[in-house]
């Protein structure tokens, strides 16, 4: 099943995904997630959050035995669509919210920490959106996000490659904003959080409000269309394949279908 837990320390939330052995992200944990950002927003009293993984992940990616239990498109596009309404959510708050990553961000799990406003990740770390090595793409808007964090050709490389690239790299391309060493990266998240929140509450929300108005007009679409296309993709030959290649660790045999 998998929680999230939430710690509060002076004006400082800290949020933990709990979900052994990967941190994978089940319908379930998103919504213990979005029931969190709910406490989070009733109390008004949290100026920063720090979103980090217990264990050896930030988070590997999406539940995928779960997406196995799903038979029709529409309820793998329903799937794609929560997923990314509450990673929106995220994007959206009125709350910064800063990824810690250690371990590894893959799949559902980049595509959450590029929700976030700021990252931080250990040297040792692997991003990355493997979903096409499964014969299926990504779905929480990862198609969106990482073009807007990467650029457009480094984004066609990462997904349609599916490889994991090194936090340096991610570094050097702006998709974390700091290296730390493995011992020290939720120190060091928790640092900026308390920076942030050291500031007025009013002019940090003014700032996520305004510095929101920059992201294109074409994400709503674009997100609109990944769902359906997840969806649809899902149902084929190849997605179904890939999957089971996935879950009995071998290689799979795609025909194209």
């Amino acid at each position: 099943m998998g929680t999230i837990l939430y710690e509060l320390h002076q004006h400082v939330a800290t949020l933990t995904i709990q979900s052994p052995p990967a941190n994978a992200l089940s319908s379930n944990l998103l919504k213990a997630l979005s029931e969190r950002l709910d406490e989070i927003q009733r109390e008004e009293k949290v100026k920063a959050i720090v979103l980090k993984g217990e264990g050896r992940f930030f988070s590997a990616g999406a539940d995928i035995k779960e997406f196995t239990s799903l038979q029709e498109a529409s309820d793998y596009q329903s799937l794609s669509e929560f997923g990314q309404q509450i990673f929106d959510r995220i994007e959206n708050l009125s709350i910064p919210v800063i990824a810690a990553i250690h371990g590894a961000a893959l799949g559902g799990g980049l595509e959450l920490a590029m929700a976030c406003h700021i990252r931080i990740a250990t040297e040792n770390a692997k991003l990355g959106l493997p979903e096409l090595t499964l014969g299926i793409i990504p779905g929480f808007a990862g198609t969106q996000r990482l073009p807007q964090l990467v650029g457009t050709p480094k984004a066609y490389e990462m997904i349609l490659t599916g490889e994991p690239i090194s936090a340096k790299e991610a570094y050097q391309l702006g998709l974390v904003n700091q290296i730390t060493s493995e011992e020290e990266v939720f120190d060091v998240a928790f640092s900026v959080a308390s920076k942030i929140a050291a500031k007025s509450k009013p002019t940090i929300n003014r700032i996520m409000q305004l510095v929101s108005y920059a992201k294109n007009d074409n994400f709503a679409i674009g997100v609109k269309a990944e769902a359906k296309a997840f969806g649809e993709i899902f149902g084929s030959e190849d997605a179904k394949e890939g999957v089971q290649a996935f879950i009995e660790k071998r290689k799979p045999n795609f025909i194209d279908r």
